[in-house]
């Protein structure tokens, strides 16, 4: 998935566990480790935004875009680049 979640790296910067950021944020552990772990469909904007006052951080230092590398379609891109030469 494109869509890294980067919930870990900030409770390491926080000294904080999963649970005490559950209990503050009020969700369940289990809900957060989905979360965490980057296999929820979707978060509630209020659920962002209670990580986010509880974290001190700003919705980007959680969630943040990479790109999906497909070998066949790179393999294209670089054959049609080296064809146009």
């Amino acid at each position: 998935m494109p869509i890294v979640v980067d919930i870990d790296v900030m409770l390491a910067r926080r000294k904080m566990s999963v649970g005490a950021l559950a209990d503050a944020v009020g969700i369940t552990p289990a809900n957060l480790a989905v979360l965490k772990n980057g296999r929820a469909k979707a978060v509630r904007f209020t659920t962002l935004e209670a990580l986010c006052s509880v974290l001190e951080c700003q919705p980007g230092d959680l969630l943040r875009w990479e790109p999906v590398v497909d070998d066949k379609r790179e393999v294209s891109a670089l054959a049609e680049a080296s064809a146009s030469r």
